[in-house]
């Protein structure tokens, strides 16, 4: 099969990274998709260069708030983060994301400083099958 080409015309060939939207983008970022519910503060729309921004995939204001990346909490956060990944429109969006982590590279982008206890994190744990 082969690879697809993004609309910036670079041809794409597999995996999921998590980075920051503040991050200068990389020719090895295939698919930039913003997964944060709220626009990243400070950041021009033509800086970020997204190909996507899936709202949808994003955890609940709710679950967003209860959490406040406290490290101690992470662990529930993610737990409860995944259930939200498996229900309505996050489900669907899940699999819109998958779809696009199966034509080339995709790059999970968050806003948040802690990439590594974020929701664009466990959800590349989700769509990478991990979690």
């Amino acid at each position: 099969m082969a690879a697809k080409e993004s609309k910036k015309g670079k041809a794409r060939g597999g995996g999921i990274r998590v980075r920051r939207a503040y991050d200068p983008p990389e020719p090895e970022d295939g698919a930039r998709v913003l997964v944060d519910r709220l626009w990243p503060r400070g950041l021009a729309k033509e800086d970020a260069q997204l190909d996507e921004w899936c709202k949808d995939v994003a955890p609940s204001a709710e679950l967003r708030k209860w959490y406040g990346h406290e490290e101690e909490r992470f662990a529930e956060f993610a737990e409860r983060y995944r259930g939200e990944l498996a229900e309505g429109a996050a489900a669907a969006a899940v699999e819109r994301l998958r779809e696009l982590a199966a034509d080339g590279p995709l790059t999970l982008l968050t806003a948040t400083k802690e990439v590594p206890r974020s929701n664009a994190a466990v959800l590349g744990e989700v769509l990478r099958g991990e979690g």
